[in-house]
């Protein structure tokens, strides 16, 4: 096992975390010796995190050094991944066995086991958050000792999937795969608002996976990004018009202005799954992370408002914006998923590098999405503690008292888990 004593940074580069110390265990059997002698601790893994939900004042147990496990089972189709396995390198493999995940997120840099434990998700009307995946989990809990959770048979197993960190650290996940399937991806420019708005689910509903970028200022939406399975009915090459929207003619960079070279492939060239679902390639990391993100799920039924709502507010949030996306997910039932029990919307902000500026907007933004219902990201900022997002979610309390019982003296709380869950 390896230590680090210097102060470490998330990606963004926004947050330094507080940790005395930052321990590298290479087996699960050293990262259950060091959770067992942990005053407090918690996991770090690829540091996507935007607020200090990863941090602690003990010690962090990086997770990327952990024994690199990789196990299909094709009878009962799911793989087993090591907690700190990246998305990007489990999909390369799944791609080269033949099978798929359902879906990525937009940086395939990012960890599984953060990624399932926040909640993070892609696009799709039928596609649940990439937690929905979740078949098995192992976690090693407080004593040191390893809890085994199986979908359909461990009790409370859907309070423990987005579970935070704060149940213990999960060394290995089994997730849900299928056959490899291909894709198409098709980038349109310069949407007409009024038509996208009154035909939100057409526009939705047309690709496997649809996202929609914009500043929120002005009549259009800047880009939309259709990824279709190549099976599947929907946008075609050469479409001509998409609600008022034109076809992109060569690759685009979410950013206006920005080159579209680190991004996965567009202009409808068919290509593994793998290399299309996410928005950006592996092999580039797609900015320096000098930037700030919030996000907010909101049910569908109150999409059309929302967005209205955000766009009457675009001389507030435009000038501190890089980039906004509109995303869809389906409904699930883990307890603290910000689409349990509803399909939604999610609401992304990729915000300027000012920490003050966002902090100070973020308390307006909530109010005006507060009648909707509007469920943040756990790993971006936002302001709301407990008070504030507990009554949101139907099994808010179910997770405390099973937080309270795999970890009664704890170990694995922070900061961050006693304002926005713990929190009265």
């Amino acid at each position: 096992m390896t230590e680090q004593r210097v102060q470490e940074r998330n990606w963004a580069g926004n947050l330094s975390y507080q940790a005395e110390r930052i321990a590298h265990p290479r087996t699960v059997e050293e990262l259950q010796e060091l959770v067992a002698g942990a005053r407090t601790i918690r996991a770090l893994g690829s540091r996507h995190s935007f607020n200090d939900i990863a941090d602690t004042s003990g010690t962090l147990a990086a997770l990327d050094l952990l024994d690199p496990v990789i196990t299909v089972d094709a009878q009962n189709m799911t793989v087993t991944v090591s907690g700190g396995t990246r998305y990007g390198t489990l999909a390369a493999e799944l791609q080269r066995q033949g099978f798929a995940l359902h879906n990525l997120a937009s940086l395939p840099h990012i960890s599984v086991a953060g990624a399932v434990a926040t909640a993070t998700h892609g696009s799709g009307d039928g596609n649940g958050n990439l937690a929905t995946a979740v078949a098995g989990l192992e976690l090693v809990v407080a004593d040191g000792g390893i809890l085994t959770a199986h979908r359909g048979e461990t009790a409370d197993f859907d309070g423990m999937v987005v579970g935070l960190g704060a149940l213990g650290i999960v060394s290995s996940v089994t997730l849900d795969i299928e056959q490899a399937f291909q894709v198409t991806q098709h980038v349109f420019e310069d949407l007409d608002w009024e038509q996208v708005l009154e035909n939100f689910d057409d526009v939705t509903s047309s690709a496997y996976s649809v996202s929609l970028f914009t500043d929120w200022s002005g009549s259009t939406v800047g880009q939309a990004w259709l990824k279709g399975r190549v099976s599947d009915p929907g946008v075609v090459a050469g479409q001509r018009d998409f609600f008022g929207g034109t076809p992109a003619l060569s690759a685009r960079h979410p950013l206006p202005g920005v080159s579209g070279s680190n991004c996965t492939e567009q202009l409808g060239v068919p290509g593994p799954w793998s290399d299309r679902l996410a928005h950006f390639r592996m092999e580039f990391t797609p900015s320096k992370g000098d930037e700030l993100q919030s996000e907010y799920l909101v049910p569908r039924e109150h999409a059309v408002d929302a967005i209205r709502t955000l766009r009457r507010l675009s001389g507030l949030l435009t000038p501190l914006l890089l980039v906004s996306e509109i995303r869809t997910i389906a409904a699930d039932r883990l307890w603290l998923s910000p689409n349990y029990g509803r399909d939604g919307i999610g609401l992304h902000f990729t915000w300027r590098q000012d920490q003050p500026a966002v902090e100070s907007v973020l308390p307006l933004l909530e109010a005006e999405l507060a009648p909707f219902a509007a469920r943040p990201h756990w790993g971006k900022l936002f302001d709301g503690g407990a008070a504030a997002v507990g009554p949101l979610y139907p099994r808010f309390d179910d997770f405390r008292t099973l937080a309270g019982r795999l970890d009664p003296a704890g170990k694995f709380r922070n900061r961050f888990l006693d304002y926005a869950v713990f929190g009265c």
